[in-house]
């Protein structure tokens, strides 16, 4: 199914393009892998960590991908194991579009966006003869990249000006009545089941779990515990401008449009250090925005573990990858397989996708 929101943004054909937008959006809303040491997935469990390992991840299906992970955990923490990590050490970092939910077929945030510009229209009505609105509400993909700098001003006015709280309570209110186009379910319920198991069972063995995603904390923090058990301190993100005011008497945080730091790409080990001053043992991603979240991750001394997640289940989910404009897989894909990195087949290693 074809969306307005889709379709507004088929033409983008690039990553780093897609991603360019992403960041410019998220104005409104917004050491070498040599020095590792490759984990040894013949390393053998206890009898103890066997048994649980047989009840654990109960929606994956038996074989590589799952073995990796459980033979990963298994030994980093039994204590007496040469690749013993200390659980203060136990960091693992996960993106969120395409590795933790769907991200098909536009980033979700983009719909959140998109529709606050609507539903702040009624307010706004000289945006009515707005080339860019006009751009916005036709799916003009054309006109609005001619018109490109008012529509990001279109989009930041609509998703700013107002308090944190304020903000927060937006977002809550969208998570709980928006449906994605295909599945006319709410966002919320297109995590993925194998991913919350694993989070969990990570955190069960000592390990903290963070977000590390191209979109913006605003966005992802309202919902993060409720959903996956991650707090909002846990949540590293795309960030924007926020100044201290006094409303009414009252000391307030208000959302100003402009872009404070993009954690994307590049970013991504930026955001980690600036934000857990920790090089996480075990990163999880799905597109060439995590490649460099991932290599900062091997590129650490002792027991390492990177993993993406391949959509290649169109029955169930979405199938997609070198050629997607939206959580492109191409150079983290050749640089996985040069590396020896895991790879998550959604059709082949997962047994249900959604809960």
């Amino acid at each position: 199914m074809t969306t307005p929101a889709a379709a507004l943004f088929a033409g983008v054909r690039s990553r780093r393009i897609l991603a360019s937008l992403y960041a410019a959006l998220a104005l409104a809303g917004l050491a070498a892998a040599g020095c590792s040491t490759p984990y040894d997935s013949a390393a053998q469990p206890s009898a103890l960590q066997q048994q649980a390992a047989t009840q654990a991840l109960p929606s994956w299906r038996d074989g590589a991908a799952r073995e990796a992970l459980l033979k990963f955990v298994a030994d980093v923490t039994q204590p007496g194991s040469p690749n013993f990590v200390p659980p203060e050490e136990r960091v693992a970092v996960f993106d969120n579009d395409g590795t933790l939910w769907s991200e098909q077929p536009m980033y979700f945030q983009f719909f959140f966006l998109l529709d606050q510009v609507r539903a702040a229209a009624p307010q706004h009505p000289e945006w009515r003869t707005d080339p860019a609105y006009k751009a916005l509400m036709a799916n003009d993909m054309q006109a609005l990249m001619r018109n490109r700098k008012q529509a990001l001003a279109l989009i930041a006015k609509a998703n700013s000006g107002m308090s944190v709280e304020e903000y927060d309570r937006t977002i809550r209110d969208w998570m709980a009545s928006a449906r994605h186009p295909r599945f006319n379910k709410p966002y919320s319920e297109l995590v993925f089941q194998p991913q919350l198991e694993l989070l969990s069972f990570l955190r069960a063995n000592g390990f903290r779990t963070y977000i590390v995603s191209g979109g913006t904390i605003d966005f992802m923090r309202p919902w993060s515990q409720a959903v996956y058990g991650i707090p909002p301190e846990q949540v590293i993100g795309s960030s924007q401008g926020i100044r201290y005011a006094v409303r009414d008497g009252k000391p307030v945080l208000m959302r100003e449009p402009k872009l404070d730091f993009i954690d994307d790409g590049p970013g991504k080990p930026v955001g980690i250090y600036r934000h857990i001053g920790r090089r996480p043992i075990l990163a999880v991603g799905n597109s060439d925005g995590d490649l460099q979240m991932l290599e900062y991750t091997t590129g650490g001394s002792g027991p390492r573990l990177a993993v993406l997640v391949h959509h290649d289940d169109a029955e169930r989910e979405f199938a997609y990858d070198r050629q997607s404009a939206v959580g492109k897989l191409d150079k983290a894909l050749d640089a996985a397989r040069a590396k020896g990195w895991t790879v998550i087949s959604m059709k082949r290693d997962w047994s249900r996708i959604y809960p």
